[in-house]
């Protein structure tokens, strides 16, 4: 007989990026999924302190600081490599611009006309970035996405173009990988943040109101889980919290929270009783994992994605013991761990690659 459990992957992110909320902070949201869930965190961070629209600059200093005052943007930053340009905070911001390169500026992630410039949601820290004002003007109002094909591209590798993911075709920009979980994360604490608030906002190609459109919600809830919280993005909501708006972000501090509200049946899965045990847990890149327990069960093992793509299978003849090695180059993260018999899943595990 099968049996219905949940794989609480809610630890495995905390062990990922340890994020500095107080401990009851979350307390009123335990338990909950789907509206329930967004609204618990809508009434937990709603009401912050709002800072002047001029006072952004000055909070960059803490938020958005590369070190030694050089500024943080993800339009151009490349991470592990010398990005094409640097700007200093203070130094190099402007209004006018005539090309890359030549100052930055105040990014919302969540363009103002998408909310009627209103003023709480102008200056939210957290959804607010200093970029490069040429490339912010080129993103302009368009959604996030995928890009088929590129009409432009930044000297970083962000792009301008037609949309290929699933649910929509016209033009969004798509910043590079390693910024896009960052970004995911701005736009759903937006999207719960004014749950409920947002009676004058407008639509835009990807969001209605405040409810954010099936098609990119898919795509958010991807790029949350590609590219995981960073230390960059804890220190910066940590600042934001201790010193300006006293709210947080809940998807960095709790990244599984997103799947939770707009996916919430996606960590219950069907599992046969025998028991099954992985170690080393959590385990390394490149290390041998060891599988033991019932094996004679399966035949093959499959290391997918929590979107469910199969990042690695590995085949053999399990006799009392089944291992294989986990690949150098996966990325650190949680996985699900499929075993599989005669290409049927018969059980499923979590696993932490740290």
């Amino acid at each position: 007989m099968k049996r219905i459990v949940a794989l609480f992957v809610g630890l495995s992110f905390a062990l990922l990026a340890s994020a500095q909320a107080p401990s009851n902070y979350y307390n009123s949201a335990n338990g909950l999924t789907g509206n329930q869930l967004k609204s618990a965190l809508h009434n937990i961070i709603k009401g912050h302190t709002s800072i002047s629209y001029s006072n952004i600059l000055n909070a960059f200093w803490s938020t958005d600081n590369k070190g030694n005052g050089i500024v943080w943007d993800m339009y151009s930053d490349r991470p592990g490599g010398t990005p094409p340009y640097t700007y200093y905070l203070g130094q190099d911001n402007c209004g006018n611009y005539d090309s890359e390169g030549d100052c930055y500026n105040r990014e919302h992630s969540w363009p103002q006309s998408w909310f009627n410039e209103q003023t709480t949601p102008r200056t939210d820290l957290h959804h607010i970035f200093p970029t490069d004002g040429y490339v912010n003007g080129r993103r302009s109002n368009h959604a996030y996405g995928e890009v088929r094909s590129a009409s432009w591209t930044s000297q970083n590798g962000s792009k301008l173009g037609t949309c290929k993911t699933t649910g929509f075709s016209g033009t969004v920009f798509e910043p590079i990988d390693e910024y896009k979980g960052d970004l995911a994360r701005a736009i759903m604490y937006m999207s719960v943040r004014y749950y409920s608030e947002d009676g004058s906002w407008g639509n835009s190609d990807m969001t209605t109101k405040s409810e954010i459109k099936p098609w990119a919600i898919q795509m958010l809830l991807r790029w949350n889980e590609q590219d995981p919280v960073s230390q960059k993005e804890i220190d910066r909501n940590n600042a934001i919290y201790n010193d300006y708006q006293h709210n947080r972000n809940p998807f960095i501090d709790h990244p599984e929270y997103a799947r939770m509200i707009w996916d919430p049946n996606w960590n219950t899965v069907e599992e046969t009783p025998e028991a099954i045990y992985l170690f080393p847990h959590p385990i390394a890149r490149g290390q041998l994992l060891h599988l033991s327990g019932n094996t004679q069960q399966f035949d093959a093992v499959a290391i997918c994605d929590l979107c469910g793509r199969t990042i690695y299978k590995a085949t053999g003849n399990a006799v009392g013991d089944f291992s294989i090695t986990i690949p150098s180059d996966i990325r650190r993260g949680c996985y699900i761990v499929k075993l599989m018999h005669k290409g049927n899943v018969v059980k499923y595990e979590k696993l932490l690659v740290k």
